[in-house]
Order: C-alpha cells, then structure tokens, then sequence
C-alpha cells in the first residue's frame, strides 16, 4: 500500500533556511510555498527525469538523496554529481527547457515540485527570491568548477579524501553529524564521479581504514579524524605544488 506523504508547509520546513526560501521574509515564503504543485514520493532507483525530457518545474530535495548523470550514444553513464536535502535539481534544463542528464533516487526521497512558469513570476515580485535563485546558480557553478579541479589533477588519495570531506560538510549543514554518515551512493557511481575503478576506490577506502582515520562498515562510514582527512587533501596539494604541478 503506497501511503500519501504528509504534506509540509515550507514555512514549517526544517530545510527552509537551505532551500529556497533562504533569507525571505515570512509572508514571501507563505507565497513560494503556494506555487509548489505536489511532493513526489519516489522509490530507490526511480528516475526522476531523463535526459532530454522536456523540464516545466524545478524539484527541491525534501528527503533522500539523488544521482545524476549523463549517458553517452553507446550507453556509457558518466555521474555528474549527487544531491541531498535542500539542493536544487533541474537547473541544467534553464538554457534550451529540456533535462541535459537523467536524475535517479538513490534511497527513498521526497522532491517538492515548483513550476517553472510559476516560479518566474514570483522572482519578479519577490526580489529576495531572484536573488536567491542567483546564489544557487552560482553555487552550481562553483560545484562543477570544484569537480573540474579535482578531477584534473588530483591523486586517487586526495580525490577520495575529498569526496569525504564533501559529504562530512553538506551533512553537517542539514544538521546531522559530519563525522557519522551512510554513502547512499554504491561505490561503482563513486568511482565513476571520481574517475576511479571501483577497486581503486575500495583500496583508497582500505587505506584509510588502516591508518585509523575512518571506519567503514558496508555502506556506514564513521571519520575518526577528520583534521587528519582535511591533512591529507592539503598534503597531496603541497606535494604537488611542489612537484611543479597545478594545484587540484
């Protein structure tokens, strides 16, 4: 039996000050919060969009987590990225109106709907809110600049290294702890992102296992030390600045 998810205000919203009502005045959040059309509830491994499909909303990530990706004409999947609570998905789609990847639910999740038409009318009644949508944008670009970065040059052990890091801060930000954290991606998406063979990503994880810095137990990872993770990632940047490298 499929229950109705209960239906939450944005006002009520514990993501509220991550999502996009960030820094609007009450009434003009009562205001966003009447052009969301429904709340979808999806399944793990049920796609929330495909690439190409024509995109008239936009989806906020209520609950769970999401992978999105490319494929190529033969079929191979490149993983663009994952998103968590309070993140925007769909914003690939604003240039041409239709989804550039496909987007695909990892765990069950809950994405709040906003229509897109809807939602450029009230950006221009609500100044906060174009404001808003501006700070997410560039936040998307800063992302992929990171990812660009970090894929160029960096060792298995600092892209590895960084993907935990990655993960500790956007946990801590939903106020769940940064140091204790379930990877609701499989390790094969891992290392796609990272531009790994998973069996160097389980090595990489290993490695870190034995030198104490992490405990990992199937899909519970537990930093033990995370100043020494943050050490590795600025090692392996000195090293190779060192090196004569650029720095990643």
């Amino acid at each position: 039996m499929k229950l109705a998810p209960a239906r939450t205000l944005c006002p009520d919203c514990r993501l509220v000050d991550l999502c996009l009502p960030y820094g609007l005045h009450i009434d003009e959040v009562k205001q966003l919060a009447r052009i969301v059309k429904n709340k979808r509830l999806l399944p793990p491994e049920e796609y929330l969009y495909l690439q190409g499909d024509e995109c008239r909303s936009l989806y906020a990530v209520k609950s769970g987590s999401f992978r999105c990706f490319i494929s190529n004409a033969d079929g191979t999947e490149q993983t663009l990225g994952f998103y968590f609570p309070g993140e925007l998905m769909g914003l690939d789609s604003l240039q041409h109106g239709r989804s550039t990847c496909s987007t695909v639910a990892l765990e069950t999740g809950m994405v709040c709907e906003v229509p897109l038409s809807r939602l450029n009318e009230l950006c221009t009644e609500i100044p906060g809110l174009q404001i808003q949508m501006m700070r997410i944008l560039g936040k998307e670009i800063a992302s992929d600049h990171d990812q660009i970065v970090l894929l160029g040059h960096s060792t298995a052990k600092k892209r590895m290294a960084t993907f935990l890091l990655m993960l500790s801060r956007r946990y801590g930000a939903l106020g769940f702890s940064n140091t204790a954290f379930n990877l609701s991606m499989r390790r094969v998406h891992i290392a796609n992102f990272l531009g790994l063979t998973i069996e160097t990503v389980s090595r990489q994880l290993a490695e870190l296992g034995k030198q104490g810095i992490i405990t990992i137990k199937q899909r519970d990872v537990q930093i033990n030390d995370l100043d020494l993770l943050k050490a590795i990632v600025e090692h392996c940047s000195a090293q190779q600045l060192y090196a004569g490298q650029p720095l990643s």
